[in-house]
């Protein structure tokens, strides 16, 4: 699987990939920030930010389309932590544990992906992420 590509996604044309790299010097996909907006609620928006800039600051993770997945299932992780299902809902207790496995997986692999292109200090790519996405 090609670094900076979600599992089961693919890289948008080169030239638009080349021409939206040029344009915010990040090496993001544009759908990223739709898929930001679109699939987060603001709460989760925050926490995805916050996640992000302590990725960034803290850990010296490189600003990239990896560190946005990592961040956005770290907001999933949270949304499934507020769903409780009731004592006789058999059927979505077993999806929710299965779909909390998932996410879990998910963060793990990033987290491996992130930790293997760590920088050795703070780069200043990554207030532009931030920037980016709260913007």
């Amino acid at each position: 699987m090609p670094v900076g590509y979600p599992l089961g996604e693919t890289a948008m044309d080169e030239s638009s990939s080349r021409e939206f790299l040029i344009q915010t010097g990040l090496p993001l996909r544009k759908e990223l920030k739709e898929k930001f907006l679109r699939d987060l609620n603001p709460s989760e928006r925050l926490l995805f930010l916050k996640k992000a800039k302590e990725a960034i600051t803290v850990k010296c993770y490189r600003a990239s389309e990896d560190l946005f997945h990592y961040c956005y299932y770290l907001a999933m992780q949270e949304r499934f932590r507020g769903i409780t299902p009731g004592s006789d809902e058999g059927m979505l207790r077993v999806l929710l544990v299965e779909g909390k496995k998932d996410v879990e997986e998910m963060i793990k692999e990033y987290e491996t992906r992130l930790e293997q292109t760590k920088l050795p200090a703070l780069d200043e790519t990554g207030y532009q992420f931030l920037d980016y996405f709260s913007g």
